[in-house]
């Protein structure tokens, strides 16, 4: 398969869960170079050795200097960038009486001011060039809401606003840098693992087609969005969420 051939890709939070299920269909389907950019360089190893075009980058992507110095270091490498992943992310969840300010800065930090950060030194380059891809991932908690997580939902929402606003900032002067957002459901990944199965078990009634989501259901939508044939889809939100809301 060659959907992404030749193209340079960075997937943040890509070491593991969604991100790293993202890096590997990228790689597959026959990018050039797939940054997977993570906080534990560890987690990169397996990955690498799978992937040779995978190569994995230590960053903090609510840290501007690091984040500017990783694009430098990746456009040294290889002179462009094609494809973003916005994928990094953390849940502290409370109520919102028991939330305390460090809960809410951090998640506004890394998964709000993240996205921001690096669609701000990367998006520009990609209209310089004329195009590229920006996906993002939000949440279906970021556009109905939920319990215990005003602070994730609130970011969420926001990556959803500012996708809507980027898709028309980045396509000024002829450019076509096209920028969606996927919105998962409850999907299996490491974040999941820690909530009981009475809690999943109503969940998975009330969705039409009876399961939680794969990381591949989301690794599929966000492929789709990053590749040419979504060529005429931009400010958009994908709901993947087995039709949990409709």
């Amino acid at each position: 398969m060659d959907r992404m051939k030749g193209k340079v890709c960075v997937v943040t939070g890509g070491a593991r869960g969604i991100g790293k299920g993202i890096a590997e269909a990228f790689a597959r389907e026959g990018a050039e170079r797939v940054w997977v950019l993570d906080i534990n360089p560890d987690d990169f190893k397996e990955l690498e050795k799978t992937f040779p075009v995978i190569k994995g980058a230590v960053v903090n992507v609510a840290d501007a200097k690091a984040v500017e110095a990783f694009i430098q270091k990746a456009m040294v490498d290889s002179g462009r960038i094609d494809a973003l992943v916005n994928n990094a992310g953390i849940t502290r969840d409370a109520l919102i009486q028991k939330m305390g300010e460090p809960d809410w800065d951090i998640v506004m930090d890394v998964n709000l001011k993240g996205v921001f950060l690096m669609t701000k030194f990367i998006a520009p380059l990609m209209m310089e060039a004329g195009v590229g891809t920006i996906v993002s991932i939000s949440s279906v908690v970021g556009l109905d809401g939920n319990i215990g997580q005003s602070n994730y939902a609130a970011t969420k929402g926001g990556v959803v606003a500012m996708t809507k606003g980027w898709a028309k900032e980045f396509t000024r002067k002829g450019a076509t840098v096209r920028v969606n957002a996927v919105s998962p459901g409850y999907t299996r990944t490491p974040m999941i693992e820690s909530v009981p199965e009475k809690v999943l078990e109503p969940i998975i009634e009330r969705t039409p087609l009876k399961r939680l989501g794969e990381i591949t259901d989301i690794a599929n939508a966000v492929l789709f969005l990053s590749c040419d044939e979504s060529a005429f889809i931009t400010g958009q939100v994908l709901r993947v969420d087995g039709g949990l809301v409709l």
